[in-house]
């Protein structure tokens, strides 16, 4: 009984872990390469689920795996110039992009163009309502039929990033913290 509950204390505190330093930007962050790792949690029509998640973004290609609570991966989306491909560990779904496939296997879906901008705390190209704090950031941003919510920065500056978003849709809202952020190196 005290190693099932030992166990627990050392999961439990493997998942209260604080993110790590803020990554140095890169100089021209709308076209840079970047993995980022953290956690996901979705509320879609009265269902939660929440996973860790790691997103790794290419110029031509984004892979984005949601994990379990032991790092195992439950799905996997990748795309790029030839489609989606989305697979949960038994079955292999394909799409021509990644949101209508995600929508058509989870049933929810997130905008990964938008979004690739949005996490590093810029609009997409398009027509956006934006508020920003006193330092210039954005703490809320009106794109596409999507409500962001920049509820915390990995620092003070001008140029810090988001560690702590929340987008919301219709029936979906989704948190996303940040962990860490990898940059491709020049």
């Amino acid at each position: 009984m005290r190693l099932i509950a030992l166990i627990l204390l050392v999961l439990l505190g493997g998942c209260a872990s604080p993110p790590t330093a803020p990554a140095a930007r890169p100089s021209q962050l709308e076209v840079a390469a970047f993995a980022l790792n953290g956690r996901i949690a979705i509320k879609h029509n009265g269902t939660r689920h929440s996973a860790g998640v790691r997103w790794v973004h290419l110029s031509q290609s984004d892979e984005l795996l949601l994990q379990g609570p032991l790092g195992q991966t439950a799905a996997r989306v990748y795309r790029d110039a030839q489609g989606a491909t989305l697979d949960d560990g038994s079955k292999h779904y394909e799409a021509a992009d990644a949101e209508t496939l995600m929508q058509q296997v989870l049933g929810w879906q997130l905008p990964l163009g938008g979004l690739r901008l949005w996490v590093l705390g810029q609009a997409a190209e398009g027509e956006a309502q934006i508020e920003r704090d006193e330092r210039g950031r954005i703490v809320l941003l009106l794109q596409d039929g999507w409500e962001v919510r920049y509820l915390r920065y990995d620092g003070d500056g001008m140029d810090s990033l988001p560690s702590r978003l929340q987008l919301s849709r219709n029936e979906l809202q989704v948190q996303l913290l940040i962990d860490e952020w990898e940059w491709e190196k020049p």
